[in-house]
């Protein structure tokens, strides 16, 4: 549920904030004050593509902050969790539009990118207007509309049966790909095979030029390093003069006046360590001195594999780690185009599984959707009952189609609005009326599925009056009583049965125009219904029927 939303700097809003309760809300105001605008900031709040334009004049940024709490909800646990959110019993969504375009977005103080934030909207908010309406007049969304009143079972076998649709489309795509290559690739797979053949030949392995070019090194140094190592060891350690019995007298020395001065005990034990250090030297110098020979036949052997490795890295690359990169790209180039990953009998028996079980999970989901397809008939046409409609006929309707991500059939939604008429396209038949109470009254079906705990209605009474506009307001009166519904309203009805009422007023002056917002008194209230139903000049019977009005919604 929306507890509050606090805009600031959006269009003409400086800085409104609204706090929320449980049951049915409306916002009413003159045309152009500024309820609309509310509605756009809370859908740019959770997810909305958003621009430059919303900023107020002036300001560096519109900043649009919601506080929802929330009860049991699989669907945001699990992605709060996917997303490494913290998950409370309250929700803060906060987005920054900026001037320069960027916008930020941020949920429970953590920021998040744009999808998803509208992600999580999508389980908070359902906005409900003229869009809504425009997407029952486009048949290919029927389907997803139908889907959406199915159960957690339903969506779990839809899932499946996608995923099966994906691995099938994936593993048709490479048979023929495979058969379109080797036709047409015939030349540069025997070329990928000579490359391959040239490179694996080589027996390369990693970092081997590095280490083969070292040792190089040191065998054509041979004779500098011999005798640069001799040096350092007889420096350290000969008959004449022993550097190393010279620290090891003095180390003795040093160690008779340990007694004497802290200070000559600290120089001992210093000139200690350097002698074990000096002596560990000498020895690892005498052994390498000793095992140091000048090998001519090894130096002939690296030189001709160095010879190889250069030939090999002047075609395929600069070092052997980039010949052995290529090689692996190539490889991966030629199992695609020749399919050596599986052989072509073989995939072509994979795909045959997929193929049976793809057409297996279809037929469940047919069988699925068409349940569900009777459980909504039924449930719009007690809605239509309680809307005035009640000789209309609402039906589903498949037909078979191509295979595709969402089944292999076609849906669409087919209503009969007088008795003995044959039912015909929604969207050839239903006049703006007729639209706005069959969306509210899928709407109304809806809101009991899917759990959503926040609703709003953007101007779904249109085109309506009379006892069908007392219909619609205690439909979406009854949407409140199982959770929370906001309201964009000009019906005197509609208003009258809300249990809280704001005003969105628009103050101008010579230099700018901002809109306000407060919640209505009753006494407020009733000359509002009062202005609704007899314009600006209130009349006492105009008071009377708006007290009607809204006692009513008491009963």
């Amino acid at each position: 549920m929306l507890l509050e939303i606090s805009i600031k700097n959006f269009a003409i809003i400086e800085s409104i904030s609204l706090n929320f309760e449980q049951g049915m809300t409306v916002l009413t105001g003159e045309t152009g004050a500024g309820k609309s605008i509310i509605i756009d900031a809370m859908n740019m709040m959770l997810g909305a593509r958003a621009t430059t334009e919303v900023i107020r004049h002036g300001a560096p940024k519109a900043e649009i902050e919601g506080l929802f709490s929330i009860e049991s909800n699989r669907a945001l646990e699990e992605i709060f969790d996917e997303q490494g959110l913290e998950l409370s019993d309250e929700i803060i969504i906060r987005r920054e539009i900026l001037q320069n375009g960027r916008s930020i977005s941020r949920v429970n103080g953590q920021m998040v990118n744009l999808s998803v934030l509208r992600t999580i909207g999508q389980q908070l908010v359902d906005i409900h207007g003229q869009h809504d309406q425009e997407e029952l007049m486009r048949p290919h969304r029927h389907i997803q509309m139908l889907d959406e009143f199915g159960d957690a079972s339903f969506f779990e076998l839809k899932e499946a049966y996608q995923m099966s649709f994906d691995n099938y489309r994936r593993m048709r795509k490479q048979v023929l790909d495979i058969k379109k290559n080797q036709q047409e690739h015939k030349a540069r797979i025997e070329m990928l095979e000579f490359q391959m053949a040239e490179i694996e030949a080589a027996n390369l392995k990693a970092g081997e030029d590095v280490t083969l070019n070292q040792e190089r090194d040191r065998l054509l140094n041979h004779k500098h390093i011999a005798d640069t190592l001799t040096n350092a060891y007889s420096m350290l350690d000969n008959e004449e003069f022993s550097s190393l019995a010279n620290v090891r007298s003095a180390m003795n020395d040093m160690e008779s006046l340990e007694e004497f001065d802290q200070e000559y005990r600290e120089i001992s034990s210093s000139l200690s360590e350097s002698y074990y250090v000096l002596e560990d030297i000498t020895k690892r110098l005498e052994s390498i001195i000793d095992d140091l020979d000048f090998d001519g036949n090894r130096l002939m052997q690296v030189e001709s594999r160095l010879d190889l490795i250069h030939t090999i890295t002047r075609k395929y690359g600069g070092s052997v780690d980039d010949v052995l990169e290529y090689f692996a790209k190539i490889t991966d180039e030629y199992n695609l185009l020749t399919g050596n990953n599986l052989s072509s009998e073989d995939m072509e028996i994979e795909l045959k599984k997929l193929e049976k079980n793809l057409v297996d999970l279809a037929g469940q989901v047919a069988q699925a959707r068409h349940k569900i397809a009777q459980d909504l008939e039924d449930e719009i046409k007690q809605e239509l009952q309680d809307l005035y409609m009640e000789k209309a006929q609402f039906q589903v309707r498949f037909s078979q189609g191509k295979f595709s991500r969402e089944g292999n059939e076609s849906v669409e939604f087919y209503i009969s609005t007088n008795p003995g008429e044959d039912f015909k396209p929604l969207v050839k038949v239903a006049s703006g009326g007729e639209l706005s109470r069959l969306m509210l009254a899928i709407k109304s079906a809806f809101s009991r599925k899917e759990g959503k705990t926040s609703i709003v209605f953007d101007e779904v009474d249109t085109g309506v009056s009379g006892r069908v506009a007392q219909a619609i307001a205690q439909k979406i009166h009854k949407i409140g009583q199982h959770g929370q519904v906001l309201a964009i309203s000009h019906l005197p009805q509609v208003i009258a049965i809300a249990d809280y009422q704001f005003f969105i007023e628009k103050i101008s002056n010579e230099h700018s125009t901002v809109s306000t917002v407060r919640l209505l008194t009753v006494e407020e209230r009733i000359e509002e219904v009062a202005k609704m139903l007899a314009g600006e000049n209130v009349t006492e019977a105009a008071l009377t029927q708006a007290r009607e009005l809204l006692q009513s919604k008491e009963k």
